[in-house]
């Protein structure tokens, strides 16, 4: 009860002094809360692109086009010559006959131009194959689709061959990029946020280092005179952390009347949502962490100097 007692006595005092400088530390806790907001903006992007990357196939994909003048019957019986490729080059995977009657479904589905592909007259469309292949992990297995999708391409009545999933790939890899880049800004504005609070915490500390020394002279540990520093430094990366997710969100639904017009543009209902409620507890605690570690500093390296 004592050491609880005296927590609260150093909260007390640290909440006393805040209020007594209400604006310098409005000020620091603006500060903070702008070099915080950019990595919380950054997470939030990312957060939610994550669930749609995850959907996309990651399994290569073969795309076969006949040509347009390539009967029917010809072209379904090509499936044989597709699969016996297909083992000739040591590879597994699905095999899928697509007529162009039915891409001509899928293609005014997905893109909402019923009718402008009506007042063409015709189907422009060729039979397809799609052919999912699996097993693909590295840059060996890469150049042997590539290899595989050259033999497809000389098939009679083949007239184009893509392979439709080397984007997906791109896009893995840029994801990975940003997670880097977000995590190496996230490290160098954490620095800023320490220094901030570490400077604030100094100044705290000169204006009351005639008190500190009173303290001194009554016996007061350094434990007992660094607290209320210790939960200062705590409160400012709090408050900071919560202005920051507060602006996030405050800025989402701007973003998403612009996000909106684009994603209706490829049929999409796509929009970006706030963090999880775990994921912003965690980010307060991180935010009130870097205040305690900038206080910390600075308190254990100015206390030593004072008499």
């Amino acid at each position: 009860m004592s050491w609880l007692a005296q927590h609260i006595a150093a909260l007390g005092d640290a909440i006393r002094h805040v209020v007594s400088s209400a604006g310098s530390f409005i000020l620091n806790v603006l500060v903070v809360a702008i070099a915080l907001a950019l990595p919380f903006a950054g997470l939030t992007v990312l957060e939610n692109v994550r669930p749609v990357s995850e959907q996309l196939a990651v399994e290569p994909e073969i795309s076969i086009f006949m040509s347009m003048d390539t009967p029917r019957e010809r072209s379904t019986a090509l499936a044989a010559q597709i699969r016996n490729v297909v083992l000739a080059s040591q590879s597994a995977g699905r095999l899928e006959f697509i007529p162009r009657e039915k891409a001509l479904v899928l293609l005014k589905d997905k893109t909402g131009l019923s009718d402008t592909i009506t007042a063409l007259g015709e189907n422009p469309l060729p039979d397809a194959y799609v052919l999912k292949l699996s097993g693909v992990q590295n840059a060996g297995d890469a150049a042997r689709v590539e290899m595989l999708a050259s033999k497809l391409k000389a098939l009679p009545g083949v007239e184009y061959v893509q392979i439709d999933s080397a984007w997906v790939k791109r896009l893995a890899a840029l994801m990975h990029v940003l997670r880097l880049a977000l995590l190496f800004l996230a490290i160098t504005l954490g620095v800023v946020v320490v220094a901030v609070v570490f400077n604030t915490i100094r100044l705290q500390v000169m204006t009351q280092r005639e008190e500190i020394a009173v303290s001194r002279m009554f016996g007061a540990t350094n434990s007992f005179i660094c607290r209320p520093f210790y939960y200062s430094g705590g409160l400012l990366g709090l408050l900071a952390g919560a202005v920051a997710l507060c602006t996030v969100a405050l800025a989402l639904n701007p973003l998403n009347n612009a996000i909106t017009e684009f994603a209706r543009l490829y049929a999409s209902e796509f929009r970006l949502v706030p963090l999880d409620p775990a994921t912003q507890l965690g980010l307060l605690a991180l935010s009130a962490g870097l205040g305690l570690i900038g206080a910390l500093l600075c308190v254990r390296r100015h206390l030593a100097k004072l008499p």
